[in-house]
C-alpha cells in the first residue's frame, strides 16, 4: 500500500506541471480508447452482470452496474466535454498589491492525491479518472466488487493511453488492495493522500467518516423531496413528480417523498395515483393521504427511507412551511423541490430549504454533473465546506497565494 501510495503522490507533482492542452489532448485520446474497447468492456461487464444475479442484486443496483454500447459512448462523450472544459488550474481568482508594495496572486491548484470509494457505477472509474487528470490530481479509485471485471478494463483503457504519452499509469490507478481492511488503511494515509471521497451506501459513509484521518467530502444518501404548494400547475405537478422519482429509481437524485399541500390535496392527488400506477408504483401515504386515494400506509421509518425503488411515501403538510418542517426533519441536505406558480412563495422555499440543490418546478433527477455542464462529476457533496453539491474540476482544486515582491522586508 504504502509503495503505491508513494508513486501516486509522486506522480502528483508531475500532473500538477502538465499544460492545458496536452491534458485535453490526452484526454480525447482516453475518450476515443473507450470507443476502441467497447467490445471487451462489454464482455467484462457481462461477467458482472452474472454475477449480480447470481448474488440476487436488486434492481437499483444491476441499474447501475449496467453497460451497454450506449453508456460506454456516454462515458466517453463525458470524458470529451470535460476535455471541453475552462482550464481550472493555474486560474488567478484575485490578485492586488499590498501596502509594502509585492503583489499577491490566489491562483487555483490542484488538491493531490484523491482517493474515491464508490459503488455498482463503473461509468464512475471513466468519470473520476478523467475529472481527477483534467484538474491535475491523482485518481486513486476503490470500486465496488460487484463491478470488479468492468472497473478493471475501464481503468486499463485509461493506463494505456498514460503510458502511450509517457505518463505514469499510477495517475489513475484502482486501489490494489480492495478489501475493508485496505479501505481502513487508505482512509488513514494522510501522509500520501489528500482527500478522500465517498460515494456509496449509508453505512459506507459513516463508516469511512467516523474512521478517516484524511479529510472527506461526503457523498451522502439522498433522500430527496417535491413539493406540490397550492399555487401549483397541476400539469407541470404530475410531469415532475413522475419523472423525478420513475425516470430512473436506483439514482440518488430521484424523489422519495412527495408533499401535497393540503388546500388542493383532494383534487390533486387522484390524479397523481393515476399516474403512478400506470408506472408500477408503489406508493405508501399519510393518514390524510389515505383519506383520498387507496395506498398503504407509511409509517415514520419511510419518511426516513432512501428506496433507491420504485417506491414513493406521500404526505399532505400544512402549506409551504409544513413543507420546510418536514424536509427540516428528514431531508439529507442533496436536492429538494417546489412546484409552483406563486414567486413569493417559490423564493421563501428556495432561500429557507437547507439542501445542496434546491428547485423550482424542475424534477430532482437533474442534480447530475453532466446536466450541470461539469462533464460528470466525482460525486454530490453534501457537506457544506470546501464543495457543496456536482463535484466538478473547479470542486477539486484549491488555492495557493503567490506572492511577488522585490527586496521587501518587514519592519
Amino acid at each position: 500500500m504504502e509503495t503505491f501510495l508513494q508513486e501516486a503522490k509522486a506522480s502528483s507533482r508531475l500532473l500538477s506541471t502538465l499544460s492545458g492542452t496536452d491534458k485535453n489532448s490526452i484526454l480525447r485520446a482516453m475518450a476515443q480508447g473507450l470507443r476502441d474497447q467497447c467490445v471487451d468492456i462489454l464482455k467484462a461487464n457481462a461477467l458482472d452482470m452474472k454475477a449480480a444475479e447470481d448474488n440476487d442484486l436488486s434492481i437499483a443496483l444491476k441499474d447501475r452496474l449496467l453497460l451497454d454500447a450506449s453508456r460506454v459512448e456516454g462515458m466517453a462523450v463525458a470524458i470529451e466535454e470535460i476535455a471541453a472544459l475552462k482550464e481550472p488550474v493555474g486560474r488567478v481568482l484575485d490578485g492586488w498589491y499590498t501596502d509594502a508594495g509585492f503583489k499577491i496572486e490566489k491562483v487555483s491548484v490542484p488538491i493531490g492525491v484523491i482517493g474515491v470509494i464508490y459503488e455498482s457505477r463503473p461509468n464512475v472509474t471513466a468519470d473520476v479518472g478523467a475529472l481527477c487528470f483534467k484538474s491535475g490530481n491523482v485518481a486513486i479509485l476503490k470500486g465496488g466488487k460487484e463491478a470488479e471485471h468492468s472497473n478493471q478494463i475501464i481503468a486499463k483503457v485509461l493506463q494505456g493511453v498514460l503510458a502511450a504519452h509517457d505518463l505514469p499509469t499510477a495517475a489513475i490507478a484502482l486501489l490494489p488492495d480492495s478489501s475493508r481492511e485496505g479501505v481502513a488503511k487508505l482512509i488513514k494515509q494522510d501522509k500520501y493522500v489528500d482527500l478522500i471521497v465517498p460515494r456509496g451506501g449509508e453505512a459506507l459513509i459513516k463508516y469511512v467518516s467516523s474512521n478517516a484521518t484524511v479529510p472527506v467530502v461526503k457523498h451522502d444518501k439522498g433522500l430527496c423531496h417535491t413539493y406540490i404548494d397550492k399555487n401549483a400547475d397541476f400539469d407541470k405537478a404530475l410531469a415532475v413528480a413522475i419523472n423525478a422519482k420513475c425516470r430512473r429509481t436506483g439514482i440518488c437524485g430521484a424523489l422519495e417523498t412527495l408533499l401535497v399541500d393540503e388546500v388542493i390535496a383532494s383534487d390533486i392527488l387522484p390524479r397523481i395515483k393515476e399516474a403512478y400506477e400506470a408506472q408500477g408504483t408503489q406508493m405508501r401515504g399519510c393518514e390524510k393521504t389515505r383519506e383520498v386515494i387507496d395506498v398503504n400506509v407509511a409509517s415514520v421509518e419511510d419518511y426516513a427511507t432512501e428506496y433507491l425503488d420504485n417506491i414513493i411515501t406521500i404526505r399532505v403538510v400544512s402549506g409551504v412551511e409544513g413543507a420546510i418542517s418536514h424536509i427540516e426533519e428528514y431531508g439529507s441536505q442533496h436536492s429538494e423541490a417546489i412546484i409552483t406558480e406563486n414567486y413569493t412563495t417559490a423564493e421563501h422555499f428556495l432561500n429557507t430549504v437547507d439542501a445542496a440543490c434546491v428547485y423550482l418546478n424542475v424534477s430532482t433527477q437533474f442534480t447530475d454533473g453532466g446536466e450541470f455542464g461539469f462533464g460528470a462529476e466525482v460525486g454530490i457533496s453534501t457537506n457544506k465546506l470546501h464543495a457543496r453539491g456536482p463535484m466538478g474540476v473547479s470542486e477539486l482544486t484549491t488555492y495557493k497565494y503567490k506572492i511577488y515582491g522585490n527586496g521587501e522586508t518587514r519592519q
